[in-house]
C-alpha cells in the first residue's frame, strides 16, 4: 500500500534567506535607511524634498511680503520727514537792505519765520555796548550778534523765545519796551536794542540766524 506525502502551502519552494556578503550588504542597508525597505526609500525621500522646498518657499514669501509692506509703510514717512519744495526754495534769501534808514527796521520772512532787520542808531548801538554782560541772563555782546564792521545791522528771527510770540518794535509806532528793543506782550519779555532778554519770562535772547553780506547793502540769510 503506498503513502501520500502531504505538503504545505501552494506548493511553491521556500525562498532562502541569503547568506555570506549579500546578507551583510542587506542589513547594513537596511540599518542606514532606519529598517525602511530599499523600494519604499525613493517615495519616502520624495516626499521629504517636496514638504522642504513647500516649506522654503512659504517662508521665502513670507519674507519677501513683509519686506514689500515694510517698505511700504516706510516710503510714506521718508516722504513727510523731507523737506518740502517751497521750504527748499527758501533755505536762502537775499534781502536788500539799502532803503532801511538808521532807526528803522524791516520784517520779512525766512522759512516761514518772521525776521527783523534793524538799522541800529549811533546812541542804540552805544546802549547796547556799555550793558554788563555778566548781569545779563543770556550773556552775549553786541559784537556777538552782528559782523565786523556791520555792527549796526542787527538781524535776528522773530520769535519770542518763551513761547514762540512775534514781539513787538519791529514796525514804526510798535510799543519797544524798557529797554528800546523789543516787546512781547503776550507775557512781558522785554528785550534790549541788540535784542537780548532784559526781563520777562523769556529764557534766551531772541534769535540770530545764519547770515553774511554778499554786498554793501544786500544780506543773505541762510
Amino acid at each position: 500500500m503506498s503513502t501520500v506525502k502531504k505538503t504545505n502551502g501552494s506548493g511553491k519552494k521556500p525562498v532562502k534567506a541569503p547568506k555570506g556578503p549579500v546578507a551583510a550588504a542587506l542589513n547594513a542597508d537596511s540599518a542606514a535607511s532606519g529598517g525602511i525597505p530599499a523600494e519604499d526609500q525613493g517615495v519616502e525621500n520624495n516626499d521629504k524634498a517636496i514638504g522642504v522646498r513647500r516649506r522654503d518657499f512659504i517662508h521665502i514669501a513670507t519674507v519677501s511680503f513683509a519686506g514689500v509692506g515694510a517698505a511700504a509703510v516706510a516710503m510714506p514717512l521718508v516722504s513727510q520727514m523731507s523737506a518740502s519744495a517751497d521750504v527748499l526754495a527758501l533755505a536762502s534769501i537775499e534781502v536788500d537792505v539799502a532803503a532801511i534808514q538808521s532807526g528803522q527796521s524791516i520784517k520779512t520772512s525766512w522759512r516761514k519765520q518772521p525776521v527783523f532787520i534793524r538799522n541800529l542808531t549811533p546812541a542804540e548801538i552805544e546802549e547796547a555796548s556799555k550793558v554788563d554782560v555778566g548781569a545779563l541772563r543770556d550773556p552775549q555782546t553786541l559784537a556777538d550778534r552782528t559782523k565786523p564792521g556791520k555792527e549796526n545791522w542787527l538781524i535776528t528771527l522773530g520769535v519770542c523765545t518763551h513761547l514762540g510770540c512775534v514781539p513787538l518794535g519791529a514796525a514804526a509806532g510798535e510799543v519797544k519796551g524798557e529797554y528800546g528793543g523789543y516787546f512781547c506782550p503776550c507775557h512781558g519779555s522785554h528785550y534790549d536794542t541788540a535784542a537780548r532778554i532784559r526781563k520777562g519770562p523769556a529764557p534766551t535772547n531772541l534769535v540770530v540766524p545764519e547770515f553774511a553780506f554778499i554786498s554793501d547793502t544786500v544780506v543773505k540769510i541762510g
